[in-house]
């Protein structure tokens, strides 16, 4: 990786979702607002300074490139596109989201 990108692997389940009602609303619907995602972080570039791999961070889908390694489809992002951190190093404080 380089300089401040991050690699983050997509989340299986974050295709089709349920609603509280019950109906299956599947990925390719458009929804109203823009909609981020979480993902799990495989690598990071050596100017990262707040994320580390295994950690969950939230970005918006939109502004993303994929790549495909080893036929796995990933997912490369800067740091500063990253709207949130979730990570077991931050569980002192109430949330254990670093935002």
């Amino acid at each position: 990786m380089l300089h401040d990108r991050l690699l983050v692997e997509l989340d299986r389940e974050a295709g089709e979702r349920r609603s509280s009602g019950g109906i299956v609303i599947p990925a390719t619907a458009a929804m109203g607002a823009r909609r981020l995602a979480w993902s799990r972080v495989v690598g990071v570039g050596p100017q990262v300074r707040s994320v580390e791999p295994e950690d969950r961070v939230l970005f918006d889908p939109e502004d993303r490139a994929e790549v495909e390694v080893h036929g796995e489809t990933y997912v490369v992002l800067r740091e500063r596109d990253v709207h949130a951190v979730a990570a077991a190093r931050y569980g002192d404080s109430a949330t254990g989201l670093y935002l």
